[in-house]
């Protein structure tokens, strides 16, 4: 009687039944992933932007003199900076231009594929250096390309207060 050798390896059939059911599994995963790449997208920028108006609020006290958040939302920017709103811009280069004695202290930058979108009910706001005031008060809502939003609610004290949309985005408090 001749004895039959053990098999070594996979056959093409189970290969290929194997590589079907990852391409399943990856497909099904996909949506759920990018929803998550954008929850995070979110709330990065919205952290990003509040570390950024406290920063404003304390140049301006450390340089004694009035320090501003600008944004450009169509050109895809915001800048902290000294300075009024007109003298600092945001083109091609970066980090923005800034003019008549402007200084720049910061511009962060984002594009369409980072997936969200800054609004306000104001250009700009201003930092005092005597009493770190903000003026005009103003909400900065930051939208994610699912449609949560987070809004940066800045009020006469230069103190930021975040919340959402009821439910909206976890870890924030309701509006």
């Amino acid at each position: 009687m001749k004895s039959v050798p053990a098999q070594h390896g996979l056959t093409l059939v189970e290969t290929a039944v194997v590589a079907g059911v990852i391409a399943i599994c990856a497909a099904a995963a996909a949506p759920r992933m990018q929803g998550m790449l954008d929850a995070r997208r979110l709330d990065g920028f919205a952290t990003q932007l509040a570390a950024d108006l406290q920063l404003a609020r304390n140049e301006a006290i450390a340089r004694n003199q009035p320090v501003r958040l600008s944004w450009h939302a169509a050109a895809g920017c915001y800048v902290v900076h000294t300075g009024s709103a007109s003298q600092c811009a945001c083109i091609a280069a970066d980090p923005a231009t800034c003019s008549g004695g402007a200084t720049q202290i910061r511009t962060v930058r984002w594009s369409a594929a980072d997936r969200v979108a800054l609004q306000s009910n104001a250009a700009s706001i201003l930092f005092d250096p005597q009493h770190g005031t903000a003026s005009p008060t103003a909400t900065l809502r930051i939208t994610g390309a699912d449609g949560r939003a987070i809004h940066h609610v800045v009020n006469v004290m230069g103190r930021v207060r975040s919340c959402t949309g009821v439910g909206t985005v976890p870890g924030y408090r309701t509006c």
